[in-house]
């Protein structure tokens, strides 16, 4: 099976999956469900934190075994192009584009662990400063009695 025709019966495949689970959503309230326990999408800090470690491995991983072959690619295109073959600025280009989309997967990398690092600490900040206001809120509570 060529890697379109697999790509095509997979989308098909989610399409279908997806239709049917929209199909078998109640018609009434227009909602997800009674409450957290019915919701479709649950994250918590755990998780965030897991996959960020995660991403993070791979980064330092990435950045330490993908560079491998690199410096002898670039030696070996040197001695090509200095030998007079024409194949030495081909393997060239491909020591360069190797680097650049190393540098792009670095940083996305990068990217994704730094966020998820981020969207833990802001819930936490957030999860306080929620827990604050109830605080505050039950305070005015005994005021009005």
């Amino acid at each position: 099976m060529t890697f379109d025709a697999e790509w095509a019966a997979l989308r098909a495949e989610s399409t279908q999956r997806v239709d049917m689970r929209l199909n078998s959503l109640p018609a009434e309230g227009g909602g997800s469900g009674s409450g957290p326990a019915d919701a479709d999408l649950a994250v918590d800090r755990d998780n965030l934190g897991a996959i960020g470690h995660d991403a993070y491995t791979l980064h330092t991983r990435l950045a330490k075994d993908g560079d491998h072959a690199r410096p002898s690619t670039f030696d070996a295109a040197i001695a090509l192009t200095n030998g007079n073959f024409t194949s030495g600025s081909a393997l060239l280009k491909v020591h360069d584009r190797w680097q650049t989309h190393m540098k792009t997967l670095l940083g996305a990398c990068a990217q994704i662990s730094n966020h998820l690092d981020y969207t833990k600490s802001a819930h936490m900040k957030d999860d306080v400063q929620i827990g604050g206001d109830l605080i505050s809120v039950s305070k005015l509570n005994e005021y009005l009695k």
